[in-house]
């Protein structure tokens, strides 16, 4: 005979077994969680620019902070900003740290990376690059072919307007007098009176659009931009030619280490300009995830790079001859 078990019972049943269970569970152990909210990187960290002088590395973050590492980045710590998001930084010629915020303020910080304030600013309405000129001075670029110019700490401004609807992407001084600017559909802007005036070079082949542009003296120059194109002016930008990408990847950041041309881009990958050609740097454990970021470790034959998921990697640069 088959028995049937009343519903009522069965629930309460359910219940009393439910209550024993949660009555055995042990409370939540937040300690782990604690610990990881401690730590000065975080894993929704996004490095987006870093910037070392010859005693401390400064990395910037999309979530409002940034991390400084004052043993050429073996360890760091984390200063929070509030509300920014650093997507360029540079070293003044008095070491200290200069760094532009999407939300139309720079930054700057003492040469040991301490003691951060902002200074606001109307226009570039959406700035894309900041630069220090050898006296000190600041400079911003952005959209609108604006580029703006404090020599009083972000006090005062002034406005330079190119009257034209493109977008500047990198500004660099070369020396005390000459500075270049580039932006998209190939523009070069140059200036030979330390930003006073600027004006217009032959643009760069086929609208080309630049992510990074080093110049190593006022005539030579190098740029990366799109699908990893690779270009060079050896007369200050009047013209440009085409260097082999033998890595084949788009490079997001170029900077001197050691006297050589570095750049740092897609799927993990450092180069390295040697002769005519960029090739790729071999590298212990290389990661399949952008680098946003990079930045020459003054002394120590090496670099450091950045990218999402908090990721800050040193990177050794000695070749195996040890030269």
């Amino acid at each position: 005979m088959i028995r049937t078990i009343n519903k009522a019972r069965l629930g309460v049943c359910v219940m009393l077994a439910g209550a024993s269970v949660l009555g055995c569970t042990a409370a939540p152990d937040m300690a782990a969680v604690d610990a990881q909210r401690a730590k000065p990187v975080q894993r929704f960290d996004t490095v987006q620019a870093l910037a070392a002088n010859e005693q401390t590395v400064v990395a910037s973050s999309q979530a409002g902070a940034v991390l400084v590492s004052s043993d050429h980045g073996t360890t760091w710590r984390r200063e929070a900003l509030g509300p920014a998001s650093l997507i360029g930084l540079t070293v003044c010629p008095d070491g200290s740290f200069l760094g532009i915020d999407f939300y139309r303020k720079v930054w700057t910080a003492a040469p040991d990376g301490s003691n951060w304030t902002s200074a606001s600013f109307d226009k570039p309405r959406v700035p894309l690059t900041v630069a220090c000129d050898p006296q000190g001075g600041w400079w911003v670029g952005g959209t609108r072919s604006i580029i703006a110019h404090s020599r009083d700490r972000g006090a005062n401004w002034t406005v330079s307007d190119m009257g034209e609807d493109y977008q500047i992407t990198t500004l660099q001084f070369i020396d005390a007098s000459h500075a270049v600017a580039t932006g998209e559909f190939g523009m070069v802007l140059v200036s030979a009176d330390a930003g006073a005036s600027w004006a217009a070079a032959a643009p760069m082949p086929d609208e080309f659009y630049p992510y990074a542009t080093l110049f190593v003296s006022a005539s030579e120059g190098y740029v990366s931009g799109i699908a990893g194109q690779m270009l060079r002016t050896l007369d200050g930008g009047q013209h440009w030619a085409r260097l082999e990408n033998a890595a084949g990847v788009p490079v997001y950041r170029l900077f001197m280490h050691e006297g050589v041309p570095y750049g740092v881009g897609a799927e993990g990958t450092v180069l390295r300009l040697e002769g005519d050609v960029w090739r790729a740097v071999a590298y212990p454990d290389p990661l399949p995830v952008f680098f946003a970021a990079g930045a020459s470790l003054p002394g120590q034959s090496a670099i450091l790079a950045g990218g999402p998921g908090g990721l800050l990697r040193v990177i050794g640069t000695r070749t195996a001859s040890g030269s």
